[in-house]
This record gives C-alpha cells, sequence and structure tokens, in this order.
C-alpha cells in the first residue's frame, strides 16, 4: 500500500513548493462564531457563511489519513485533508464532475513527483464549503494523471482560524 500512497505524498510535496507564496491567503477574523463565519480571500472575495458556526471534526481513516466531505462549486467531493500542499489539487475525475474541461497545449509543470515532472492546470473555484467553514474564490489545480484523490490545500486551509490534530481527530475551526 505504501508504494502506493508514496506517489501521491510526493505530488502533494511538490504541489505545495512549486506554487507561488502569493496565492495562500491569511486567515479571516471572525465577526461572531457564534452566528456567523466569514472566510475572507481575494479582494474580490464575498463573505460568506451564516447560521450557526460548529467546528469540522474529522476522524482520521483506516489509511492514516483525513477526509473532508466538501461541496465544491455545488457538487460533493470527497477530500484528502493535506496540509502540506500549497493549494487545493483536483484528480481527473473529480475535476470532470465539476465541468473542467483542459487539453494536453493547457498543462503546464506544477510540481516533480517519483516519476518526474508533474503537470497540472490552475483554475479557480468559486466556492468551497467543508462543513460550516465556506471560502470563495479559492485557488485550485487539476493534476490529469497520477492523482486518485483530490487533496485539500493550504488555498482553502489557511483561511481557516485553526487546523488542530489530536490523536485519530483533526478539527477545522
Amino acid at each position: 500500500m505504501w508504494k502506493l500512497l508514496a506517489p501521491v505524498v510526493v505530488l502533494a510535496v511538490a504541489i505545495g513548493w512549486s506554487f507561488p507564496r502569493d496565492l495562500v491567503l491569511p486567515a479571516a477574523e471572525p465577526a461572531d462564531k457564534a452566528h456567523h463565519y466569514v472566510i475572507e480571500g481575494k479582494p474580490d472575495t464575498r463573505n460568506v457563511g451564516s447560521g450557526s458556526f460548529d467546528a469540522v471534526e474529522l476522524e482520521r481513516e483506516t489509511d492514516g489519513h483525513f477526509y473532508a466531505a466538501a461541496d465544491v462549486d455545488g457538487t460533493p467531493i470527497r477530500l484528502m485533508v493535506d496540509t502540506g500542499a500549497s493549494m487545493i489539487a483536483l484528480s481527473a475525475a473529480d475535476a470532470r464532475k465539476l465541468g473542467f474541461d483542459w487539453s494536453a497545449s493547457e498543462l503546464q509543470h506544477v510540481g516533480r513527483g517519483v516519476n518526474g515532472d508533474v503537470l497540472g492546470k490552475p483554475v479557480k473555484l468559486d466556492s468551497v464549503t467543508v462543513g460550516d467553514l465556506q471560502a470563495d474564490n479559492v485557488e485550485a489545480v487539476i493534476i490529469p494523471e497520477g492523482l486518485d484523490v483530490s487533496l485539500l490545500g493550504q488555498s482553502f486551509l489557511s483561511r481557516v482560524d485553526n487546523v488542530q490534530i489530536e490523536g485519530d481527530r483533526m478539527t477545522l475551526n
């Protein structure tokens, strides 16, 4: 199993090291966590989230990873949480579910993996929601080959006030 996981981990690290740091956005201060949670993005991001705020708790799965059930642009997507990835990385299957299309000429070098250069297509997601946490205008990259599960990286996680792992539980709040 580790032989299968190693390329995904190397790919995630490569993506994290290869992207400009200005794509990682700072977390916002919520106006009132009990009733409203705001995650700021780039200047054109609108403030979102209403109703009561609850921390998102994720349980470690048997493979040792944490997964989040996300709503990405209105489509349910299962993402593996990767705090070392600079941005959300979409598998080809998930990118197609979201309606993205690409050609070989649009792919660019986005990192280096065990088997060499990793090619991908940078995209922007209108909205990513995990539990009560929502972010707009989220940077992502489509990795058409070699990525079996999409990754929830820092383009979303950096907008959350706190990411904490304690034992087999990860808390986002």
